[in-house]
């Protein structure tokens, strides 16, 4: 059925923050530095390994634009949320959201509680609706092909356990998006489908995963950068990619 992997990845995602949750509270604020750095550490390899991934295609693919997408990507996307406000749009999402589960006694009235929210759900967020996995995925869901939005499924929910651990019920509200993203793909795979080719799903990919780097720097404390102004890259990459074949 149609549809089905979003489903799943929506489940295995709840899940996996619910145990993250769980754990969460028992480890101390010791041990959560060290977590910290290791998932900042982790999340800017992975970013690396795609923005090296899919420049090296793109050079095998003879795309001898890859690198000017790349940077115009940014530094248009970067401009275009500035202007937009998807940074203070995501913040203000966050305290909405930070006043409904404080209500509910989930989470403590403090601003560093706050911006674990926040940072949670936007890390989260990046991983699990950006990539080739998602794109592809997504696509052959709508399609009825669920099978590799399965094993992303699997994979996302393992990697909420630590990042709800680390970052608390932010990472649960990451489903947002996944319904948002996936289940748009999903439902407009018959339409998006032909569209999405493989020069605009490795660009998509190849900025993603410098976001997805800029992420990891924050969880390290090495550098904040305004990641949610840099989100509409995503989509500038995928106009060049489709215009620079």
């Amino acid at each position: 059925m149609p549809g089905t992997g979003v489903i799943v990845n929506v489940v295995t995602v709840l899940a996996g923050s619910a145990i993250g949750l769980m754990f969460g509270k028992l480890i101390s604020e010791r041990f959560r530095k060290i977590t910290f750095a290791a998932l900042g550490l982790s999340t800017s390899l992975i970013g690396a390994s795609m923005v090296i991934g899919g420049l090296a295609a793109a050079d095998k693919a003879g795309a001898r634009y890859a690198v000017l997408v790349l940077v115009g990507s940014l530094v248009v996307g970067g401009l275009l949320g500035e202007a937009i406000g998807v940074e203070a749009g995501l913040e203000r999402f966050g305290r909405r959201l930070r006043d409904v589960v404080y209500r509910l006694r989930f989470l403590s009235a403090d601003g560093e509680g706050e911006h674990r929210m926040v940072e949670g759900f936007v890390v989260a967020s990046l991983l699990y609706c950006v990539g080739t996995m998602t794109i592809v995925g997504s696509i052959q869901d709508g399609l009825g092909k669920p099978d590799l939005l399965v094993l992303k499924a699997l994979l996302d929910g393992v990697a909420s356990i630590a990042l709800a651990s680390a970052l608390g019920i932010g990472v649960a509200f990451s489903i947002i998006p996944i319904l948002v993203v996936q289940g748009g793909i999903a439902l407009g795979a018959h339409w998006v489908g032909p569209y999405l080719t493989a020069d605009v799903i490795r660009e998509m990919s190849t900025v993603g995963g410098t976001l997805i780097f800029a992420i990891g720097l924050d969880l390290m404390d090495v550098k904040r950068l305004p990641v949610g102004n840099l989100m509409p890259a995503v989509f500038i990459a995928a106009l060049l990619g489709a215009f620079f074949r």
